[in-house]
């Protein structure tokens, strides 16, 4: 991205919800054409009430085992209560989150801040 642009959507956005165990990690994909190509930024919404922990990876096994809890170092992504972050990652990854209470993570692929 080579300029500041209001954020894009550009494929479905996907409803996770994180709890103690990470469900099974989905691969969320941009939409893309010949005229639009892939976009590899994600909108990470928290809409739950207690921080949760992003597990992020090339497989599904992968971003569930980095979906741990971090307490003193960890791979997991923490994203606080009511949290909005945009973070980049490849077109092709795989997202999960645990929480310590059912927490809704919402992720919208696209580009943008």
């Amino acid at each position: 991205m080579t300029d500041t642009t209001a954020f894009i959507q550009n494929g479905a956005t996907v409803a996770i919800t994180a709890n103690a165990t990470a469900p099974t990690a989905v691969q969320i994909l941009p939409t893309f054409t010949a005229s639009l190509p892939p976009r590899n930024q994600y909108r990470i919404v928290n809409a739950g009430t207690v921080t949760l922990f992003l597990g992020t990876g090339p497989t599904a096994a992968i971003a569930a085992t980095n979906a741990a809890a971090v307490t003193t170092t960890g791979n997991a992504i923490p994203v606080v209560a009511n949290g909005v972050e945009i973070l980049t990652f490849p077109p092709t990854w795989f997202f999960t989150a645990t929480a310590a209470s059912a927490a809704t993570l919402y992720i919208t692929p696209g580009e943008g801040l």
